[in-house]
């Protein structure tokens, strides 16, 4: 009885938005921006009964410092321009 989508990794990360079956999907977007290389599957948008639903999967960042930690830095960025990106389209918004 549910709509689908989903965007994911084989072993490790993914994010997925379900919504009853009468209600479309419209998906946005996969991944944050401002890092090409960044393959992780943690940032999936769609729209949903003209709400913009954001699902992500945050980074763990451990043990810090280290790479993983500036990963995490990194990647909280991004989601904090996209957050703006979205308040200022004066839509309405979950993350």
């Amino acid at each position: 009885g549910y709509n689908a989508i989903w965007h994911g990794q084989k072993r490790w990360n993914g994010v997925a938005i379900l919504a009853k079956e009468e209600l479309e999907i419209k998906e946005v977007g996969r991944g944050l921006e401002g890092e090409p290389e960044d393959e992780q599957s943690r940032y999936l948008e769609a729209i949903i009964n003209d709400i913009v639903i954001g699902c992500l999967y945050l980074p763990n960042g451990n043990p810090a410092p280290g790479p993983k930690f500036d990963y995490k830095l990194r990647w909280f960025d991004r989601l904090s321009k996209r957050a703006k990106q979205l308040l200022d389209q004066d839509l309405p918004v979950i993350l």
